[in-house]
């Protein structure tokens, strides 16, 4: 009979701890020790950490290669930092070779994480690096908790009384395409004996996955929502989000209202402001109306730049924003982050892998930052 695949460690939610633990005759008390190894910690090995002997005989033999478990620890096979020194991006290579990117981002009072879900992107965003690419396959949940263990023992190393305080969902893929590892990644981060990030301290960007969103409304999930709109028009949303082709505008409208209305919770809307597609007066008009009764706030970010995608910046964010605000909504400019270190989702994988690896993601195709 073969032998079950190995497990890491990090996928293991505290009760799945514990019950791999006491299946194996080790006390359930031990499971806070290793829990707080893995998370509170960071350890990235525990052959050395010094546990009460029932648990580290348990490690000895059942945690490492050849074993039944092992532990998410990406290699970082590349990490640049802006300018500012305020952000720093990390491009880190999995298990099986695929490489994703982590943003670790540097503002007044606050640490910022930026995490990848997917190996490429599904959704295909025309002015999204990632999305351009395609998609590859989604990631576990150990694997985007590694990402935010990664950063932070980054942060640690800058300046040890630095706290990682907040996560974002908004790195290479589409979230609520993969929304079981998501969530189940997020109940572990927030869990205050670990990495003990605060749900209110949590936003998942979505590009429009409705039966995600009416997931979330349903399972009444404690995150912040941010959704990625980009368009006033069905056509005008459908030329830059081919999502919205299989979720209509009217759809997606239709589901964040309802997500407010039974949540109580205020819905973040991005717009990536392009010049001649979607930054006239007309259409901020359209997106007043658009949103009429939801309770809104819109973050207007210029465009990345990207190799795949000739869109320019917008100059008109200013006037933009003027008529969003005259009709009510908070509206602000998303703080420009590693801009030199092309901290868009996918750019420096897309500038590292270019010529390489693009044509075999593409032939696996089924973000926006």
């Amino acid at each position: 009979m073969d032998a079950l695949p190995a497990r890491s460690l990090h996928d293991l939610g505290f009760s799945e701890l514990v019950e791999v633990l006491t299946e194996d005759g080790v006390i359930a008390h031990h499971a806070k020790s290793l829990w707080r190894a893995l998370h509170r910690e960071g350890e990235i090995s525990l052959s050395t950490r010094g546990f009460l002997p029932p648990l580290q005989r348990w490690v000895e033999n059942h945690v490492g290669a050849g074993k039944p478990f092992f532990l998410d620890v990406p290699e970082m096979v590349d990490e640049i930092r802006s300018t500012d020194g305020l952000t720093r991006k990390f491009l880190l290579k999995l298990d099986d070779g695929q490489v994703i990117e982590t943003v670790l981002m540097g503002y007044d009072g606050r640490q910022t994480v930026c995490v990848s879900t997917q190996a490429g992107c599904a959704m295909g965003c025309v002015f999204c690096a990632t999305g351009q690419m395609g998609f590859v396959r989604h990631l576990r949940p150990g694997e985007i908790i590694a990402q935010v263990l990664h950063a932070r023992r980054i942060l640690h190393q800058i300046s040890p009384n630095k706290r990682l305080r907040n996560l974002v969902m908004m790195g290479m893929g589409e979230p609520l395409h993969n929304f079981d590892s998501v969530m189940h990644a997020l109940d572990i981060i927030s869990d205050v004996r670990g990495i003990g990030i605060g749900p209110s301290k949590i936003a998942i960007s979505t590009v429009g996955v409705v039966p995600g969103i009416e997931r979330m409304t349903s399972e009444n999930s404690p995150y912040r929502l941010a959704v990625s709109l980009h368009g006033s028009t069905e056509d005008e949303r459908a030329a830059l989000v081919p999502a919205s082709k299989r979720w209509p505008l009217d759809m997606l409208i239709s589901a964040c209202r309802d997500y407010g209305q039974k949540t109580g919770r205020r819905i973040f809307f991005e717009w990536t402001l392009i010049e001649g597609k979607n930054d006239s007066p007309a259409t901020a008009a359209r997106l007043a109306s658009l949103l009429e009764g939801i309770d809104a706030h819109i973050n207007l970010i210029p465009l990345n730049p990207t190799g795949g995608y000739h869109g320019k910046a917008s100059h008109s964010g200013h006037a933009f924003q003027k008529i969003l605000r005259a009709a009510g909504f908070p509206c602000t400019f998303r703080q420009r982050r590693g801009i030199d270190v092309a901290a868009g989702c996918g750019m420096l994988k897309a500038e590292k892998t270019q010529g390489r690896d693009r044509h075999s993601e593409r032939s696996a195709r089924m973000d926006e930052e």
